[in-house]
């Protein structure tokens, strides 16, 4: 069986934020990766997550983590935070020693939850790390989100060659169209 190839235009963004990216505007259309088991296995294959299975009870509950990362990233703090806490309610890190030295191990009460779980993990990373440089991107019928690493902070696109490049075409047409 050959792999399916990733069809969503922005991917390699941390693990939070890739999975808000598996839903995204083309054409006119919203495109789903997350429809069903096989595009799950893409995501998870994409992410390095190719130990958890691709079945119906992981594409729930990483469902579940993606709609509370939505609301947590665009929706009032309040209810997104009460949803990834109860996607984290479902894992814990376990503290370790190892032959290098201190670790730290995820467990989770079942394994279905592994992925979902890691994915609200990461939010919370990136949350300590820096919040303001989780973003949406600017242009109107994009729903991509990045967590901006530029140097001065203040990436507006999730690609400059896609969205950046509509923007300013627009911007040049409406400049044409009153001149």
């Amino acid at each position: 069986m050959s792999a399916i190839r990733d069809p969503r235009p922005l991917t390699g963004e941390p693990l939070a934020l890739d999975l808000l990216n598996t839903r995204w505007h083309r054409e006119g259309a919203i495109h789903d990766l997350l429809t069903d088991t096989g595009g799950l296995a893409v995501w998870l294959t994409a992410n390095g997550l190719d130990s958890f299975a691709a079945d119906d009870a992981t594409l729930r509950h990483t469902l579940r983590a993606r709609d509370a990362l939505k609301a947590a990233v665009d929706g009032p703090p309040r209810e997104g935070a009460a949803l990834v806490d109860a996607v984290l309610g479902h894992g814990r890190i376990r503290p370790t020693l190892t032959p290098e030295g201190p670790g730290e191990r995820p467990e989770f009460q079942d394994p279905a939850w592994g992925p979902a779980w890691l994915a609200a993990r990461d939010y919370l990373r990136l949350l300590a790390t820096a919040p303001d440089r989780i973003r949406g991107c600017a242009h109107d019928t994009c729903v991509l989100h990045f967590f901006d690493t530029s140097r001065n902070g203040t990436r507006r696109w999730c690609s400059m060659a896609t969205c950046g490049n509509r923007a300013k075409a627009s911007r040049h047409y409406a400049r044409t169209r009153e001149g």
